[in-house]
C-alpha cells in the first residue's frame, strides 16, 4: 500500500493543494490552457503580463527554437487591464488554482494602476511583479537590475496590493542577484520568482542578421535550468533561508525530478514554463512524479524537500 504524501504547501501564507504553478507568458490567462488540462489540479496560476493599456508586443519573428531552448522576445504583448477585468476575470474566478497577475509596466505608476485596479478583485490571490522581463525597452528588466529600484517599486507596488500577496520576480542578468533579492524583502516582497530569462541571440549564418526582429531575447528551458537551480539555492541561503518569504523556483522545469531539484536547491513552490509549448499537460504530469517520488522515498510532506541539500 504507497504511503499517503501532503502535497499541500504553505505559500506566502495562502494554502496550495501543491507545490506546482504555471509560469507567467507561456499559458494565456488560463482559458487556453484549460483546454489541455485540467488546471484545478495545480496549485497556482500565473497569467500572461498585464499592462495598463493593450500591447502589441515586437516585431515577428519572436520566439525561435534554439539547442535545449527557447529564445523569445514577445515584448509582452497582452489585452490591457479593461479587457483583462471584462473577460478574463470571470474565468479566473471559477479557478481553485490560487490566481496570480504578473503585472508589467513601463514606469512605475503603470505597476501602480494596475495593482491597485485588481486588488479588490476576489479572484485573485496577488501579483507577480515583472521587474526582469529583458524583451522591452522601457521598464521591464531596468527596474531589476539595481537594488535601490528594486526597493522603490516593490514598497510602491506592495502598498497598492493592499492584503494581495506580492511575488517579485528576479531577473539573473545582475553581479550579486541576492542584493536584488534583499532589496525586495527588505521593503514587502511577499515571495520571490526567480529566475527569469537570460539574455541571448541566435544569428542565422545565412544573412549575418539576428534571427529575432528584437535582435535579442529571454533564453528559456532546460539550458538554463543548471544556473537557475544555483540562483536559487544562492538566494535561500543568503536571503531568505530564516524568513517567510518563499521562492517560486523556475527555469527550464520539464519533469518531476527537476522541479525536486529546484525544492532541494531551496524552492517552496516551482513553475513552469516553456515545457508547457511542447507538453501542454506537463504541469499535471510534474504534480504526480512529485508524489510518486516523495511515497517511494517515504517523504510524508512534499515540504520537507524545500532546502534539504546536503
Amino acid at each position: 500500500m504507497k504511503n499517503i504524501v501532503d502535497l499541500s504547501i504553505d505559500f506566502a501564507g495562502i494554502r496550495l493543494s501543491n507545490p506546482v504553478f504555471t509560469a507567467s507568458g507561456t499559458c494565456g490567462y488560463a482559458d487556453e490552457l484549460g483546454e489541455f488540462m485540467d488546471i484545478d489540479k495545480l496549485g497556482g496560476f500565473i497569467t500572461k503580463s498585464i499592462s495598463v493599456k493593450p500591447r502589441k508586443g515586437n516585431a515577428t519573428p519572436r520566439m525561435v527554437e534554439t539547442d535545449s531552448g527557447m529564445l523569445n522576445a514577445i515584448g509582452l504583448a497582452n489585452i490591457g487591464l479593461d479587457r483583462f477585468i471584462e473577460e478574463k476575470i470571470p474565468v479566473l474566478a471559477k479557478m481553485k488554482a490560487a490566481v496570480f497577475v504578473n503585472v508589467a509596466g513601463t514606469t512605475i505608476d503603470d505597476y501602480i494602476e494596475v495593482t491597485e485596479k485588481l486588488a479588490g478583485e476576489n479572484a485573485i490571490a496577488g501579483f507577480e511583479l515583472n521587474i526582469s522581463c529583458p524583451n522591452v525597452k522601457e521598464g521591464g528588466i531596468s527596474f531589476g537590475t539595481d537594488p535601490v529600484q528594486v526597493a522603490d517599486i516593490t514598497a510602491k507596488v506592495k502598498k497598492a496590493a493592499g492584503d494581495k500577496k506580492l511575488i517579485v520576480k528576479l531577473t539573473p542578468t545582475v553581479t550579486n542577484i541576492s542584493e536584488t533579492a534583499l532589496a525586495a524583502v527588505e521593503n514587502g516582497a511577499d515571495a520571490l520568482s526567480l529566475v527569469n530569462t537570460f539574455t541571448a541571440m541566435v544569428i542565422d549564418i545565412e544573412t549575418r542578421k539576428p534571427v529575432l526582429a528584437n535582435r535579442t531575447g529571454g533564453l528559456s528551458g532546460p539550458a538554463i535550468k543548471p544556473m537557475a537551480v544555483y540562483l536559487v539555492n544562492k538566494v535561500y541561503n543568503e536571503v531568505t533561508k530564516n524568513t517567510d518569504v518563499p521562492i517560486l523556483g523556475l527555469g527550464g522545469i520539464r519533469n518531476a525530478g527537476d522541479a525536486i531539484e529546484f525544492m532541494i536547491a531551496g524552492a517552496t513552490a516551482v513553475s513552469v514554463g516553456t515545457a508547457s509549448f511542447f507538453e501542454p499537460r506537463s504541469c499535471e504530469r510534474i504534480v504526480k512524479g512529485i508524489e510518486k517520488f516523495c511515497q517511494a522515498k517515504n517523504i510524508s510532506a512534499v515540504r520537507e524537500l524545500t532546502g534539504s541539500i546536503e
